[in-house]
């Protein structure tokens, strides 16, 4: 049998890529409805965007490491199938009580839990399920591909959300969302794959299973680096997204449809950073490219702070997102692909799960605390903050031995 030399040479790989597409396009429209309709429709500030940010990432702190243990003990496509399904359904209750008058902040976000519990089943399942579709050599270009396909989704997807929200309302945008996650989950039952045969479901033994997948994370001498430094990324990243949306909607004068538009330039940074991450690794070490992707970071919203309410200040505002985006492409396809290289198949699921889980608890933590303090002392304010915070991150990973690393 001859050796892939691409992911796509992989069976199964196309398949998967297409299902990850599909449904991420459709996230992105949620995404920017989600937050308009917080702001426009519901008449909330951004302690309210915090607050459902907060809901739906609260799964992943109460159940992440469980997950982990969950993922490495089934079989990661069935998984994969039944949450995809499982939010597809979901999503369309969201506009079904919008048209009823029942939809208040309160539903909103037990939707989004229920919606953010399945998610971390996928997410966990969808990371450990790469390495069983391509070989460990190709791990870093499999999650370029991905990462590309998923800038293409984020450069269209806000856009085309703005349209629809300005011509449907934002409830009735996430149907195109729910209808992604059906598409996904009907592709993903299409690949044939094999996988090792899964265990009988027990609690036993979960906590030894779930205390051992810790113990890779934390005592590994450079995952534990990458992960700590990760927590500190997403506080920052919780603080400056529950600030942005009302910062645009109100202090920016933005339309939905501009704000979808600005968001799309993210999409192009992440389309060229994910195209370039592969020989960035190669020539620079994952550890340099991702240390200075999260100094790009800082910069990109450096850029936000600084946009103001008119013309030229919407290009700043847009340019900060694609910077931004650009160092998201750029990192992602190299962290992950290092985190994988590292970790035996028997703990890819724990590994992920595990940093995922106290990833979404500073989302959890960060979100509320910085929509409560935009509305206290200032949007602006708040995106200095957000900045600086994103400098030290990575200030302290370039000083660490991380910086050193390679897949």
């Amino acid at each position: 049998m001859t050796k892939p030399v691409s992911p796509w040479d992989s069976p199964g790989f196309l398949r998967f890529w297409t299902a990850s597409t599909v449904s991420g396009f459709g996230t992105y429209v949620t995404t920017l409805a989600i937050q308009v309709l917080i702001v426009l429709s519901l008449h909330q500030g951004s302690v309210a965007v915090g607050l459902v940010s907060a809901a739906r990432w609260l799964p992943y702190l109460l159940f992440g490491l469980v997950a982990g243990v969950l993922i490495d003990r089934t079989r990661r496509r069935p998984l994969l199938v039944a949450t995809d399904l499982g939010r597809g359904v979901l999503l369309v209750g969201i506009p079904l009580l919008a048209v009823t008058h029942q939809l208040t902040l309160s539903v909103l976000m037990a939707f989004m839990a229920v919606f953010g519990l399945m998610s971390l089943l996928n997410d966990a399942a969808f990371q450990s399920y790469v390495p069983r579709l391509v070989p460990t050599n190709l791990l870093t270009a499999a999650h370029a591909r991905l990462d590309q396909s998923d800038a293409v989704s984020q450069t269209s997807g806000p856009a085309l959300a703005g349209g629809l929200v300005s011509l449907l309302t934002a409830p009735w945008a996430i149907l195109v969302d729910a209808a992604s996650y059906l598409v996904s989950g009907i592709l993903l039952m299409r690949i044939s794959v094999a996988e090792p045969p899964g265990q009988p479901l027990s609690i036993r033994g979960v906590r030894q299973d779930a205390v051992e997948g810790l113990r890779w994370v934390y005592k590994h001498p450079t995952l534990r680096l990458i992960a700590l430094n990760t927590h500190g990324w997403f506080l920052c990243s919780a603080v400056v997204g529950a600030v942005m949306p009302a910062f645009a909607l109100r202090t920016l004068d933005l339309s939905p449809f501009g704000l979808g538009l600005a968001l799309a330039g993210g999409g192009v940074g992440g389309l060229a950073g994910s195209l370039a991450a592969t020989r960035l690794g190669a020539r620079w070490g994952s550890g340099r490219v991702i240390v200075a992707c999260r100094a790009l970071s800082a910069v990109s919203w450096s850029f936000v702070a600084l946009s103001t309410p008119h013309w030229y200040g919407w290009l700043v505002f847009g340019a900060g997102q694609l910077l931004f985006g650009f160092s998201l492409g750029a990192e992602n396809a190299n962290e992950m692909g290092y985190r994988q290289a590292v970790t035996p198949d028997r703990l890819q699921g724990r590994m992920n799960a595990t940093m995922r889980s106290i990833n979404r608890a500073m989302i959890v933590i960060g979100a509320p605390v910085g929509g409560f303090l935009g509305d206290t002392i200032g949007y602006r304010p708040m995106l200095w903050a957000g900045a600086g915070g994103f400098l030290v991150v990575a200030l302290a990973l370039g000083l660490s031995r991380f910086r050193d690393a390679r897949t």
